[in-house]
């Protein structure tokens, strides 16, 4: 998925069983890969997007996260797009989506103590290996190696997304332009796949993401770093001073 993914599996689970689960995680994320990418010429995304392949006949995975995309547009205005570059790109929700359902099949399989981290899109379940919550540090948008916000928590599916490693790349689908406004979206809730398409989405709408997020109802949480420096985020989430 052009990013870097870890896993941290923190029950006290015979070697052999820790092994196989990661085994098993990373073996369904280079299958999303396989799918879903826009860079792969024989994915289902690229054969769906010319022509080849229609949505009917793909799998039942691609049909999911294309229904979820199209419920998405809805909840969003149409801010989180599939098609706002002009092909097919699910990759605002992919990602995320693809990081919960790792996270539900190692709960499914007796592991519910871990932290699945896609390139900063990270589903936190139960506790570290010390026996406390999470940490999930929540980059500066401008400092590479600082945090702005720790966050912590033991259910908690946290996606952020900006514009400080490439750019203002996030198109505003209404005007077909790069979005401007917000330098970083952080959204907090119980699902990452639909946390990261809020994040894009958000990002999307400019300065008018921040009232947009300030609407969604609970369990839902954000913080927001605009271009000019502001710092907002959600009353009640659940942070900690930066260390």
């Amino acid at each position: 998925m052009g990013t870097a993914i870890s896993l941290d599996l923190a029950d006290d689970l015979p070697l052999d069983t820790l092994h196989d689960l990661a085994g098993e995680t990373f073996g369904w994320l280079r299958e999303v890969d396989a799918r879903f990418s826009t860079y792969r010429d024989d994915s289902e995304v690229c054969r769906v997007d010319r022509g080849e392949l229609r949505v009917a006949d793909a799998s039942a995975d691609l049909r999911e996260v294309l229904a979820a995309c199209a419920d998405l547009w809805t909840a969003t205005d149409g801010f989180f797009d599939a098609y706002a570059t002009g092909r097919l790109d699910p990759s605002g929700y992919v990602k995320g989506w693809a990081a919960q359902v790792a996270s539900d099949r190692l709960v499914a399989a007796g592991a519910p103590n871990h932290c699945v981290n896609a390139g900063g899109d990270v589903r936190v379940r139960g506790h570290d290996a010390t026996g406390e919550p999470w940490r999930i540090g929540v980059r500066h948008p401008w400092e590479a190696a600082a945090t702005c916000l720790v966050l912590t928590g033991t259910d908690l599916a946290v996606a952020t997304s900006g514009v400080y490693e490439r750019g203002h790349h996030v198109l505003d689908p209404r005007r077909g332009v790069p979005a401007t406004g917000l330098r970083s979206v952080t959204v907090v809730g119980p699902d990452l796949g639909v946390a990261d398409a809020y994040a894009t989405a958000a990002v999307a709408m400019g300065e008018p993401g921040l009232a947009w997020l300030d609407r969604l109802p609970s369990p839902w949480q954000h913080a927001v770093v605009t271009e000019d420096s502001h710092l907002h985020h959600s009353r009640t989430l659940p942070t900690l001073p930066p260390s």
